[in-house]
């Protein structure tokens, strides 16, 4: 190996192993008491993946308790106001808000979705200005069947394929957890890790050297009904990401 190439996966290991930031912007589908008169017909919608991220919130919460970290998350239903998404994205607003006169929609971007987002920023500016270099956790969980279409993945790790020290170690982590289980881990599966999200609005204000973005995408198959079952995969994901980003030293 080049001497290049050496200095540059040493600098992007080394950027996976300073600090850990875990998020989950879909975890749950409360809508609040101001805003409940625009979702009269949205009852059972709610319950569903288009509601929240079914189980994402119970693993993430497993995942910061085993992990020491702290967890930034939201119980606001996406259908409110999708926090994974970009200011001007065409779905931020789902079909109960979107037909809104603008002052509402105004007031929730205010209430809602840019405290979540300015939280979360912060704490990854507060570490970068800190000389921390931050990993950036969001976690997520997707419907087995989308319409006609069947998942082909228990695991979807995302990330930017631009990003070296984002392939790296989405990379490794893949192969820990399908050695370590007979579970199928995907890269950038079932979404692009570099379409539209938070990750990605991220990337755009942070630099490789100091942001990894991943999204850990969960089918919703392996978590949507027992609490055994979100406590043994929390932990197996958790063992992985341990073990990932100790060989980053070796």
């Amino acid at each position: 190996m080049c001497y290049a190439r050496v200095l540059i996966k040493a600098r992007c290991l080394k950027a996976l192993t300073s600090k850990i930031i875990l998020s989950c912007e879909h975890g749950g589908n409360r809508i609040p008491p101001e805003y409940r008169y625009l979702f009269n017909k949205a009852a059972r919608t709610l319950d569903t993946h288009r509601g929240l991220d079914i189980g994402a919130l119970a693993v993430a919460t497993a995942l910061a308790q085993r992990l020491d970290v702290p967890l930034t998350f939201a119980q606001t239903s996406r259908l409110l106001v999708d926090l994974n998404r970009s200011p001007h994205h065409p779905r931020l607003f789902s079909e109960f808000t979107r037909a809104c006169d603008r002052k509402t929609r105004m007031n929730i971007l205010q209430e809602y979705y840019h405290p979540y987002r300015n939280k979360l920023e912060q704490k990854i500016q507060n570490a970068v200005t800190k000389q921390y270099s931050v990993l950036h956790l969001s976690i997520h969980s997707f419907t087995p069947r989308l319409g006609t279409k069947v998942r082909h993945a228990d695991i979807g790790l995302l990330y930017d394929p631009s990003r070296t020290e984002e392939k790296i170690f989405c990379k490794r982590l893949q192969t820990l957890l399908n050695e370590s289980s007979e579970l199928v881990t995907r890269l950038n599966y079932p979404y692009r890790g570099n379409a539209d999200g938070l990750t990605t609005w991220f990337r755009k204000k942070f630099q490789p050297d100091d942001y990894a973005g991943i999204e850990i995408e969960i089918n919703q198959k392996l978590i949507a009904g027992s609490t055994n079952a979100r406590g043994k995969l929390a932990g197996l994901i958790c063992s992985s990401i341990r073990t990932a980003i100790e060989t980053s030293n070796t």
